[in-house]
């Protein structure tokens, strides 16, 4: 039957345009934004677990600016208790150098007065951002620092934030407040003979004078200082060294394991990243390939849609005369 009222074939040829336009509708926006699932009514399962890793990673990424800030703690304490051990050292040298029989030992000594002024001067420099693992003036005493290492999701969907601690009492070097705290102003036990090949003694020696009453000596030489008491000051010297030495290999662990957080935190967000796009990145060779076969088929449909709606006009010819 033929009707003009009612045209199937153009309403067929339609209906298939209306479908090419909407497909490409969709495969442009692909192109356009390069996601296929841009939004959650493209797949919702996807766009949900795409959404919550792109909020993790960008968690990571305040968590990697964090371990930046830890390196860059404990870079500074690092470089000024390997400063420091240099000094001791040199300080130790000069306590060697006095037992040479003859020496002016005061000249050495003020050797070693400079020597310990740059001692104050490194602890009180090794600052960054107003944290000093080295120098303390406050009553508060240096303790246990916690720095950002880690953002976890776990497999039940909690999260949490895992922290990479220091206690930065093991190396204060300088406590003005509590000299017992600081391995430079702290008291050493040492016991050698006191001169005599019979009797001994105990000494207490400070390197650094805090400026607060302590029970002990510091290690300063005067013309009369006696061959036992500067090998009592070798062997105190000796002992801080020891102490300083095992701080600094302490912060040295520790930071190689905020740069090997770092890393794998900058490895876990590209894999990350790459699981993200394989849910919901589009594939734009094959979305260019199916936007030019539907614009070829939206030409063809376009001239399906006009044959069907000619065929109307040649019912006018059964009318002539």
């Amino acid at each position: 039957m033929t009707s003009i009222i009612t045209n199937i074939q153009a309403m067929a040829a339609l209906d298939t345009l209306r479908s090419i336009n909407s497909g490409m509708e969709e495969t442009q926006g692909r192109v356009s934004s390069g996601y296929r699932v841009q939004d959650a009514s493209d797949n919702a399962a996807y766009w949900s677990i795409a959404t919550t890793m792109k909020s993790d990673n960008k968690a990571l990424s305040t968590v990697q600016d964090a371990l930046g800030f830890a390196a860059a703690k404990s870079d500074t304490a690092y470089t000024g208790l390997n400063s420091s051990i240099d000094v001791v050292t040199e300080i130790k040298a000069k306590l060697v150098a006095a037992r040479e029989p003859g020496v002016d030992k005061e000249k050495i000594n003020s050797e070693l007065s400079e020597l310990k002024n740059q001692l104050v001067s490194i602890s009180q420099s090794a600052s960054f951002s107003g944290q000093n693992w080295l120098y303390n003036d406050d009553t508060t005493a240096n303790a246990t620092v916690d720095m950002v290492g880690s953002f976890v999701r776990d497999s039940a969907g909690g999260v949490s934030v895992e922290l990479i601690s220091f206690d930065t009492a093991d190396s204060t070097l300088i406590d003005n407040v509590d000299p017992t705290l600081g391995i430079l102003t702290a008291a050493n036990y040492t016991s050698f003979a006191t001169g005599t090949t019979t009797a001994t003694g105990s000494y207490y020696l400070i390197a650094i004078d805090s400026g607060n009453t302590q029970n002990g000596n510091i290690v300063e030489l005067t013309n009369t200082t006696a061959d036992y008491q500067i090998d009592n000051m070798i062997s105190v010297v000796d002992d801080m060294l020891t102490q300083m030495t095992e701080a600094a290999a302490v912060i040295g662990s520790t930071n190689m394991r905020i740069d090997m957080q770092n890393e794998f935190v900058a490895d876990l967000m590209d894999v990350i990243d790459k699981g993200v796009g394989r849910l919901v990145d589009a594939d734009m060779n094959e979305e260019s390939t199916k936007l030019k076969a539907l614009q070829t088929q939206q030409q063809l449909g376009i001239q399906a849609l006009s044959i069907a709606n000619s065929n109307s006009e040649n019912i006018l010819s059964l009318f002539r005369s």
